[in-house]
């Protein structure tokens, strides 16, 4: 005769209120910290989600968490409830505002519309942005601690939008596209070459490249402009202390500027919820192609120059 281990405890499912009274001023703040932020990650099969900060004005509305997955912005939106049509509303809204890469609504439960509606934007997007709806759910054995449980109920469908983003990029990429992507594929090999510590982002067909500098709310960009015809380096703050942080890197400008040998261009941006600090290059058109390699040395020079000084400095902000 065999008998039920007495050790052996019951679990349950706990309701998402016995731990997070108010969406806003409970369970926002605690999905921040970047302890539970690895959790999430962790159940979407990413790398890591640094946050930026919570309550961001996006418009007239407040994206509930702005975080950063490597050197692109993610939304989270949060529910303690039911997923309904204000908050898809909303995290479209968001993602345009802010032009995101990954929208995350969280919820208690999802409905099959909604389920449908995330998967059609997966499905009718480009690459780059993709959407996830994630219940959370709590759980207690016993008297033990509550324990939080993500759940993945959608996710993009990654083989099928990179099978539909290449179709595209051979049948409807511009020459202008495809040179954008060759100079960068060219940079980034450059890069790799004379400085391998620098890991900037997959090469996209667009006007810039981007670089982690370690921390969120900072990239170092490197920029190609066909209509300027201008090269430029920069670093680009974003996110809402990035005013702040700006004037806290431009109270050592003459530091910076003396360590880079060269002066800059500090603008403020007066109009956005981002700052730049820049260096131009002049009359260099990209469809030139004879002048790549004088183009590619001054870009590898410069990013070098500029992630020796501002990566220090901006580890020293507050």
């Amino acid at each position: 005769m065999t008998t039920k281990p007495h050790f052996l405890g019951s679990l349950r499912r706990v309701p998402l209120r016995e731990a997070w009274r108010h969406e806003a001023s409970d369970f926002t703040p605690w999905l921040a910290e970047p302890e539970n932020l690895g959790l999430l990650a962790e159940a979407l099969g990413i790398d890591d989600l640094e946050p930026v900060g919570t309550e961001q004005w996006v418009g007239e509305f407040k994206v509930d968490i702005l975080a950063t997955d490597g050197d692109e912005q993610v939304i989270i939106e949060n529910q303690l409830a039911k997923t309904d049509h204000n908050h898809l509303g909303q995290i479209i809204t968001y993602a345009a505002g802010i032009d995101a890469r990954k929208v995350i609504w969280i919820a208690e439960s999802f409905r099959p519309e909604h389920i449908a509606a995330l998967q059609f934007l997966n499905e009718h997007t480009t690459e780059a942005l993709n959407f996830f709806g994630v219940q959370i759910e709590l759980y207690r054995i016993g008297d033990s601690p509550l324990a939080p449980k993500f759940e993945v109920v959608v996710k993009p469908n990654a083989w099928a939008k990179s099978g539909r983003e290449q179709a595209k990029a051979v049948t409807a990429s511009t020459p202008t596209k495809q040179l954008q992507l060759q100079f960068w594929l060219t940079l980034v090999e450059a890069l790799a070459g004379k400085a391998p510590g620098i890991r900037p982002q997959k090469p996209r067909a667009q006007h810039w490249q981007q670089i982690s500098l370690g921390r969120s709310g900072f990239l170092l960009s490197a920029t190609a402009s066909q209509r300027e015809s201008r090269l430029g380096v920069e670093v680009y703050l974003m996110g809402s202390g990035a005013k702040e942080r700006f004037r806290h890197l431009e109270g050592k400008r003459t530091e910076i500027e003396s360590k880079l040998g060269f002066p800059l261009e500090w603008q403020e941006l007066p109009d956005a919820q981002a700052c730049r600090i820049v260096l131009y290059r002049q009359d260099c058109p990209l469809q030139d192609e004879g002048r790549w390699p004088d183009y590619l040395d001054w870009m590898v020079t410069h990013i070098v120059k500029f992630d020796a000084v501002f990566r220090p400095a901006i580890r020293g902000l507050p």
